[in-house]
């Protein structure tokens, strides 16, 4: 009886022995340029059965120095975490069973039901919003994507924007002034709305019933048929370091058919200055040409639209006095068909909000394919400050896509 106890007891130490304590990641930069803090993804799975975690068990993610580097686990089951590796260097990251430290939210949003359903989100470095159905039940033709300008802090500014902006006693006071006074009726809407910089970011863009700051759009030969607002909505993650959101449209018609739906699952991760979109139609009956546009509010203005260079960029004047420039941006990882700037025609600008074109990145859509793109911006209040500096990070961005980190697990 005591050999059999001793040989189950033996056994368990072998079983225990070879069950793996931490997990190896090896990031391999095949780039000639350093990577900083780009987002790594890893099978939360695969790593749940090589460590042979409990349900409730948690990890931990080691640098080479043994710091602890934030993660999250997404909705779709990867466990997502910054990783840097120099120009055609390699680097190692551990994952093992542990506590986390906390982390605060760097990537996060959500509905805005408050301004008229306003889905906003956010991360370190920028911040942007998609109207919703209240919007467009008021007969407002918001296609476009919004962008909130961000500067002089990492944390999420959003909350604190809306909060003053639909403060109902801060507006009641204005009506109030403005009986008697309209000048400082101004000046105390000048102190809590975001269309004015209080030192942390504002809202400077015009959208209209444009692509705005950079909505993808089926095309009927020349014309752009043109999206609604969101009609629901699903929030997929929630930071600390990847917002994703999924929004359906109502039904557009396209040749005649009137049941083409449209949805897009948009994410955006901490560090990064664009988003990634995903765009599907279901029940699109023959492949069409899509663009994704930027709205051009000078018809002058610098742009670069070359199909070669991966990517097509804007200066955008912004709205109000210095105010700074907007710097917005487009690329798509399968590569462009065209890339070009189109006016609008003098009757097409008084439908647009006196907007004057789009510059537009091309490709085809294929009948239950998904169409993939990037598309962001920087201020020139903030860390890019040049559209020579703006254009050096789309093109850095393209080459990053075509050249992604090698990511393996031992």
């Amino acid at each position: 009886m005591r050999k059999i106890l001793f040989l189950c007891i033996a056994a368990l130490c072998c079983v225990a022995c070879n069950q793996p304590k931490s997990i190896t990641v090896t990031v391999s930069n095949p780039s000639d340029m350093e990577r900083t803090n780009e987002m790594a993804e890893v099978s939360m799975a695969e790593v749940s059965g090589r460590l042979q975690l409990a349900d409730t068990a948690q990890v931990v993610v080691l640098d080479e120095n043994g710091q602890q580097v934030p993660y999250q686990i997404t909705y779709d089951e990867k466990l997502i975490f910054p990783v840097s590796a120099k120009a055609g260097a390699t680097t190692t990251y551990t994952i093992q069973p542990g506590n986390p430290q906390p982390v605060e939210a760097v990537a996060c949003g959500r509905q805005y039901p408050e301004r008229m359903d306003d889905m906003a989100w956010e991360n370190d470095l920028t911040a942007y919003r998609a109207y919703g159905p209240a919007l467009q039940q008021r007969g407002e033709r918001g296609f476009g994507y919004d962008l909130f300008t961000k500067y002089n802090t990492s944390e999420p500014v959003l909350e604190d924007m809306y909060a003053k902006e639909l403060n109902p006693d801060s507006w009641k006071q204005v009506n109030e002034l403005k009986k008697t006074d309209p000048k400082a009726a101004e000046e105390l809407k000048r102190s809590f709305t975001y269309h004015v910089d209080h030192g942390f970011g504002m809202d400077c863009y015009a959208v209209g019933p444009t692509l705005g700051a950079g909505v993808a759009a089926l095309m009927d030969a020349d014309t752009l048929i043109y999206p609604w607002c969101y009609r629901d909505y699903e929030i997929l993650d929630n930071g600390p370091l990847r917002f994703s959101v999924k929004l359906t449209f109502n039904p557009i018609t396209v040749k005649g058919d009137s049941n083409v739906v449209e949805t897009r699952l948009i994410s955006l991760d901490a560090g990064s200055q664009l988003n990634k979109t995903i765009v599907s139609y279901e029940g699109l009956q023959e492949t069409m040409p899509i663009a994704a546009g930027i709205v051009l509010h000078e018809p002058d203005g610098q742009v670069t639209a070359d199909a070669k260079q991966g990517y097509i960029s804007y200066v955008d004047p912004t709205t109000g006095p210095d105010n700074g420039k907007i710097f917005l941006g487009i690329t798509l990882p399968a590569g462009m068909t065209d890339a070009k700037t189109v006016l609008f025609s003098e009757k097409e600008k008084k439908q647009r909000n006196n907007a004057d074109g789009h510059v537009l990145a091309l490709s085809q859509y294929e009948p239950g394919s998904e169409f993939t793109y990037y598309w962001g911006f920087a201020w020139s209040k903030a860390a890019i400050k040049t559209p020579e500096a703006w254009n050096q990070y789309m093109a850095d961005f393209v080459k990053k896509l075509q050249n992604p980190l090698q990511i393996s697990m031992e």
